[in-house]
């Protein structure tokens, strides 16, 4: 008998286009990875200026970034977005070298766990506890240790 899966209700939201980013039934394999419980979550991808003009505006920081991520809820259902910056995207897996596909899938994890309450600025305690579910979570989709 297969364990029944958590309700999920996922948006993906295309704000720029790109042929590296990733399809719709990728991005529910990652949010599913992520959650063991009910979800309400949208998941946008963007460019750099509205990366930048979110980041700006929601964490006083004028530069676009990686993941951002906008927890609503966390129980007993997740509810909350996820605000990913395509250009900034690309450019780090090319600097870190890694599959684009690969960084995409970490970053829509990373940002899942914040959903989740997880958190990597309250102390390196936190930051490894984070951390350590991260990489499990990947190697079960079948992606390297990001951190490696």
């Amino acid at each position: 008998m297969s364990k029944k899966l958590p309700e999920l209700s996922l948006a993906v939201q295309y704000a720029c286009q790109d042929a590296a980013l990733p399809s719709r039934p990728q991005v529910r394999r990652w949010v599913r990875a992520s959650c063991d419980r009910p979800a309400a979550v949208t998941v946008r991808f963007v460019d750099a200026e509205e990366g930048r003009t979110l980041n700006r505006d929601y964490r006083h920081k004028d530069y676009a970034t990686n993941v951002l991520s906008f927890a609503y809820e966390a129980a007993p259902t997740v509810v909350g977005d996820l605000v990913i910056c395509l250009p900034v995207v690309l450019r780090e897996a090319a600097e870190q070298d890694k599959a684009v596909p690969a960084h995409f899938a970490h970053l829509i994890v990373h940002g899942m766990l914040h959903l989740l309450g997880y958190d990597h600025e309250g102390g390196a305690r936190e930051a490894q506890r984070m951390e350590l579910r991260e990489r499990e979570i990947l190697a079960g989709l079948g992606y390297p240790d990001p951190y490696h």
